[in-house]
């Protein structure tokens, strides 16, 4: 069945379409608009919450049984297939999103739900290097659009709850709702804040953590690191630290998209493309030696807090075994991973630069995803959420940083229509 493309003004009034109504309408409106937020909340933290058992007892599987990343071709060609043959209307993921509600596009799939969530845990699986977002995100809007066509709602309400599902799941999945909503605003707005969707998608990024935790979810707890008092010798450092975060978003941007255009002309076929994908991660495993890039790689990210023997090169291996995942057709996200190349390339410059290791890892734990994702307010709020709020001048910094200097492209495109 072809979805049919939402009306300008629907069932659901607008704020814009009806300025002379009255309290009591406006208010309404309000009630409406909520209650259907708070449902895409409740679908979210559900999503989420299957999504992170599913993907936690995957990763234990296959650090008990390594073997497994032998046959991570062999997954790739399977899950290629399937994707071929039913998922076709799904390509352009979280790009895809953003089209679609900028151009009011058809109604996005609702398999994209399921679809992304048993790919991106097959991945996992595996040990392609992937992350979390992107299939959160996916699984959001996906579960969001089919309220907003099932309610029949106006154009402006169906972009609101987009927006919606994007917080619930990227707040949900991260348990940093705040860092969720602004994430979604500034993912709507391409670079421009769209408070339109604030209350919508406040309301399900904070029902979606709240669903996800009752669910038995335990996010990963990271070291707090030492609080320091600002300095001009301090904020140095802090501007070298941000310059480099800049530096590894903008490669890894560069890198993934040049990547994925050769693998497309080179390989029409995304089941081959992923076979091949498949198999350069395999000889990248055994050519450094370790399972650390695997995966989302979250204990690497933990020790990037304390250990001084950290290797000076994870930052860029993590990088190169994620670019050749995700280039290649597999499912999955951007942000633990560049959370990993953050986190341990600020270990690394703390360390030189003479600065507590913890302080270096967390204040590049989110630039490089900020930077990349053309996000840098999100990855800010994010990172406070996680280690506290007296570390908010130091991450505001080097993300700010970052993002500056990593130049306009990002990771996601938006065709204009």
């Amino acid at each position: 069945m072809v979805a049919r493309k939402l009306q300008p003004h629907g069932d659901f009034p607008t704020f814009r379409a009806h300025a002379g109504m009255t309290r009591a309408q406006r208010a309404g409106i309000v009630v409406q608009w909520v209650a259907l937020a708070s449902l895409v909340g409740v679908l979210c933290g559900v999503a989420s919450a299957v999504f992170l058992r599913l993907l936690d007892g995957a990763t234990q599987f296959r650090a008990a049984h390594e073997v497994m990343v032998y046959t991570l071709p062999l997954a790739g060609l399977l899950i290629g297939l399937v994707y071929e043959r039913i998922g076709t209307s799904m390509k352009g993921g979280s790009s895809l999103i953003i089209d679609t509600i900028h151009n009011d596009l058809a109604q996005l799939p609702v398999r994209m739900a399921p679809l992304v969530l048993v790919g991106t845990v097959l991945t996992h699986l595996f040990g392609g290097s992937a992350g979390r977002e992107g299939t959160a995100v996916q699984m959001g809007a996906s579960l969001a659009d089919e309220i907003a066509h099932r309610f029949g709602a106006s154009r402006d309400l169906r972009r609101a709850l987009l927006a919606a599902g994007i917080a619930g799941g990227f707040g949900s999945v991260f348990g940093t709702p705040i860092a969720g909503v602004v994430f979604a605003l500034e993912v709507v707005g391409l670079r421009r804040i769209d408070y339109r969707a604030l209350l919508p998608a406040l309301g399900a990024a904070l029902i979606g953590d709240r669903v996800t935790r009752a669910l038995g979810v335990v996010h990963t707890a990271y070291p707090v690191p030492p609080t320091m008092a600002l300095s001009p010798a301090l904020i140095g450092k802090l501007l070298l630290i941000g310059a480099a975060m800049a530096l590894a978003a903008a490669t890894f941007v560069a890198s993934t998209h040049a990547l994925k255009g050769q693998f497309e002309r080179r390989i029409p076929r995304l089941p081959m493309r992923m076979f091949v994908g498949g198999m350069v991660v395999v000889f990248l495993w055994k050519l450094v030696g370790s399972s650390d890039y695997l995966g989302l790689g979250v204990p690497t990210i933990v020790r990037a807090f304390s250990d001084p023997k950290l290797l000076v090169y994870a930052f860029a291996a993590k990088l190169l075994f994620t670019t050749v995942t995700l280039a290649a057709g597999y499912l999955g996200g951007e942000v633990t991973p560049l959370f990993f190349v953050g986190a341990t390339l600020g270990s690394v410059l703390a360390h030189a630069l003479g600065l507590p290791l913890a302080l270096g890892a967390a204040v590049g734990l989110g630039a490089v995803f900020g930077a990349a994702a053309k996000a840098p307010l999100a990855l800010s709020i994010m990172v406070v959420e996680l280690l506290g709020a007296a570390l908010l001048p130091h991450v505001a910094v080097v993300t700010g940083v970052a993002h500056l200097l990593s130049g306009r492209r990002g990771l996601y495109r938006h065709r204009a229509h």
